[in-house]
């Protein structure tokens, strides 16, 4: 099957395996994507779990925010 393969698809199997390979690679890339890229980058590169580290800690900081800094 893999030789029927799409450059494409080889370049989506590889990339998918190197991310399982190298977690903190993943991280890396999607600090560095927030610094240069977009939104969708960097929730990309997370994947579920980081998006949803990511999403606590905006809402602890507007919650901190309103608690400490909001009249």
């Amino acid at each position: 099957m893999r030789d029927k393969e799409t450059l494409e698809q080889k370049r989506e199997r590889l990339r998918q395996q190197e991310i399982r390979n190298n977690p903190t690679g993943k991280l890396n890339d999607s600090l560095n994507r927030a610094q240069n890229g977009n939104l969708v980058d960097l929730v990309g590169s997370l994947g579920w779990k980081g998006t949803a580290i990511l999403i606590l800690v905006i809402v602890l900081g507007f919650i901190i925010y309103s608690v400490f800094f909001a009249n």
